[in-house]
């Protein structure tokens, strides 16, 4: 089938790039359009709905109107002169909000922005009065849009009503604030957005630098990024359209996740692919260069599929995840995947295929061999000859990172804002005269017939005796009077690790204990559903990393055909992944005092650093094992795989480290983008050209145990060293 599909590719290979290019043009500009029908923003409507917090988001929805994409900014407005607001000031804070309700904000379009391709976020906001100041010194206004907080256009239009509202409190000598996850995040993004354009810039850059560097050829440089932006663009299409058809819904951030894991893994393909074609060129001048593309994607196509089916096969555990948001990750990966073995399988051979010998012009490094003694070489000589040394200094400094795991937390907190943005200061201002959670409040709704807010009395006086409830809002009723909501506003930031242990612990104790007979209660808010997440992340963390090491190890299994090698290969990840997320937390935790790791960031990280750093592993043991199926000492064949595998694994890690690094321009991905690339790094240096080769060079032919002798490999003998190059220095 590998062979049949790249086979075909090498026999038409502009055929088969027309194909790709169509398609991945057109998918590329309906993916936005596409996508913004499946993504969502709550994170509570990712919860199972036997959870408590879910239950409470269903009644909002269902008895008060609460859109389930909603998301809520908090308006501050006092008076510009700093004094405290007079009733007349009053009359008028309430006046505008009436404007603004009824005013219908446009979404700003860029210049020539075909409006066809792009969602248009344009909406009419509910805006109503909150909360005022005990010492009258500013009034709350509630703001509530449509879309999530990550959505540029939602940002866009969010920009668009904080301009119009200032200018319109400003006439009145009235200044205005705003916070909340949506102010915030716009806020941050508009501080980082310069960032983010030199962050994509910049790996863009070392990708093409990269190249140049290895290949001397701008061709060889700029091929990867043109096949991986057509391939990318059918990909996140297919990913689109798999939601739409299943009724799969994506998490915000979903999206940009996939553009990275692919610029990332399509670019390490087709590097695995360009060092094997050079080799092949380098060592038959006179082989047809159609010949020999047919040949080296067929050979390096077996890798690539196997490395593509190890991160789609441990993406796919996450479909036995409860918690929505890994639950949808998982498919939209595995799609998104599947597609780029696709195209590396087809559009990259075709690719060879088309170029030939002038993908490297106009470096004449095909005419000749590497001049002996080079790095790669020196190395593998090293790793060869002094085995046990360097698996003892890699597993040391493995094992001293990894130390960092002890004491680990989990933060549930959604991260981006800083100190310095106008949406934080708003909040600190607020939080000076009110409960700090007063912007984000925890809710408790009540159903049952006949309800009336008297018979709601003790339940409120008693959650205002609880532990950490700074104030308690009157009850709500419904329209349809079968709910009711009770507010309350925690004295601890919403987001915090203290406010999920109120609303999980005392809150909803109290709750429990107090509601009205005949009725039902649940609680609910960011507070609350942060903590139901926690529980879930927790069983799933459980669940997710047996299946997913059992799946990976199966694959390797059908792959290297042996009982051993297995093994080594996933004690070696399973080192690698402990090391990366120690190093996080000495980091971030113990390092920087923050509350603890993202908790998405133990299984996020374990799916991608076993998952694409067994790529490299899978690159270097194939490579060894066809190098020990020829005569000579086993450590001759380590010493050779190393040799010709370094260059190719070294490239390949550093881009795919540049690609996860550029999401720290993102906000709140801080962390998830220092711990990939710090595991894509350890698992191409220390693990795959370090440990594993060691272990190799140790364990000898047995690694291949039961079998005694590496099965043949389909290879071109002209294409590496004669065995008997190496044999003498054993």
């Amino acid at each position: 089938m590998i062979r049949a599909l790249t086979g075909y590719s090498t026999r038409n290979p502009w055929r088969v790039i027309a194909f790709w290019v169509v398609l991945g043009i057109g998918l590329t500009l309906l993916s936005p359009m596409l996508l913004s029908r499946v993504t969502q923003s709550s994170t509570g409507d990712f919860l199972p709905r036997s959870y408590d917090s879910a239950a409470a988001l269903r009644i909002a929805e269902e008895h008060f109107g609460l859109r389930p994409d909603a998301t809520t900014v908090t308006v501050l407005v006092a008076r510009a002169d700093g004094k405290p607001l007079t009733a007349a000031d009053h009359e008028r804070v309430t006046a505008r909000s009436a404007e603004l309700a009824a005013h219908r904000v446009e979404m700003p379009r860029e210049k020539d922005e075909p409006a066809l391709l792009v969602p248009d976020r344009s909406q009419t906001p509910r805006v109503a009065p909150a909360v005022r100041a005990p010492d009258g010194s500013f009034d709350l206004l509630t703001v509530e849009l449509t879309g999530s907080q990550a959505d540029e256009g939602v940002q866009k239009v969010f920009r668009a009503f904080r301009d119009h509202a200032t200018a319109r409190f400003a006439a009145d000598g009235l200044r205005s604030g705003y916070t909340g996850a949506l102010a915030e995040t716009s806020d941050t993004t508009e501080a980082n957005r310069t960032a983010t354009v030199v962050g994509g810039a910049l790996v863009v850059g070392l990708i093409v630098l990269l190249n140049v560097l290895v290949f001397r050829s701008v061709l060889a440089a700029v091929l990867p990024l043109l096949a991986v932006s057509f391939i990318g663009g059918v990909a996140t299409g297919a990913v689109a359209g798999m939601a739409i058809l299943t009724g799969l819904r994506l998490d915000a951030s979903t999206p940009g996740l996939i553009s990275v894991v692919l610029l990332g893994i399509g670019v390490d393909y087709l590097l695995f692919l360009l060092f094997r074609f050079r080799e092949q060129l380098r060592a038959r001048p006179d082989r047809p260069a159609r010949e020999a593309a047919a040949e080296v994607s067929g050979r390096v196509g077996t890798a690539i599929t196997s490395a593509a089916l190890t991160i789609v096969a441990a993406f796919a555990t996450l479909g036995v995840a409860s918690f929505g948001q890994f639950r949808s990750l998982g498919p939209a990966i595995a799609v998104a995947v599947l597609v780029m073995l696709l195209g590396s399988l087809t559009l990259m051979p075709a690719m060879l295929a088309a170029c030939g010998r002038k993908l490297f012009w106009p470096s004449r490094a095909l005419r000749r061999d590497p001049a002996p003694g080079s790095t790669a070489e020196r190395f593998g000589l090293l790793v060869a000859r002094r085995p046990l040394t360097v698996l003892l200094g890699s597993i040391a400094l493995l094992t001293a990172l990894a130390a960092g795991v002890v004491g680990i937390r989990m933060d549930y907190g959604q991260g981006g804002a800083t100190s310095t943005t106008p949406a934080a200061a708003t909040a600190a201002e607020i939080a000076r005269a009110l409960p700090a959670g007063v912007s984000d409040p925890t809710s408790v709704y009540v159903t049952g017939p006949a309800l009336a807010p008297a018979g709601l009395d003790g339940l409120s006086k008693a959650l205002s005796g609880t532990e950490g409830v700074g104030q308690v809002a009157r009850p709500v009723l419904s329209p349809d009077g079968r709910a009711a909501r009770i507010d309350l506003y925690l004295t601890v930031d919403a987001q915090s690790a203290r406010a999920r242990e109120l609303a999980s612990g005392p809150v909803r104790s109290t709750v429990s204990a107090h509601t009205p007979a005949g009725t039902e209660a649940h609680v609910g808010g960011t507070a609350a559903v942060f903590a139901d997440v926690s529980d879930a992340v927790d069983r799933d963390l459980r669940l997710v990393f047996p299946v997913a090491a059992a799946l990976i190890g199966l694959i390797l299994l059908l792959l290297l055909r042996s009982l051993l090698a297995p093994v080594v290969l996933m004690l070696a990840v399973g080192l690698g992944f402990a090391a990366t997320l120690g190093a996080s937390t000495l980091l971030f935790q113990h390092g920087l005092g923050e509350p603890g790791v993202s908790f998405t960031l133990p299984l996020v990280l374990f799916l991608f650093v076993v998952a694409l750093g067994t790529d490299y592993n899978i690159l270097i043991t194939d490579r060894i094992r066809e190098e020990m199926h020829r005569p000579g000492p086993a450590r001759a064949a380590v010493a050779r795989a190393v040799r010709h595998t370094t260059p190719a694994i070294a490239t390949a890690g550093l881009v795919l480290a540049g690609s996860f690094a550029s999401l720290a321009t993102t906000p709140g991905s801080a962390q998830v983008a220092f711990a990939l690339t710090l595991g894509i790094l350890l698992s191409a240096f220390v693990l795959s050209l370090a440990l594993v080769p060691a272990l190799a060079a140790l364990l000898g032919r047995s690694l291949w145990w039961p079998l005694r002798r590496p099965a043949p490999a389909v290879t071109d003998e002209a294409t590496v060293h004669p065995a008997a190059e190496y044999a003498h220095r054993y």
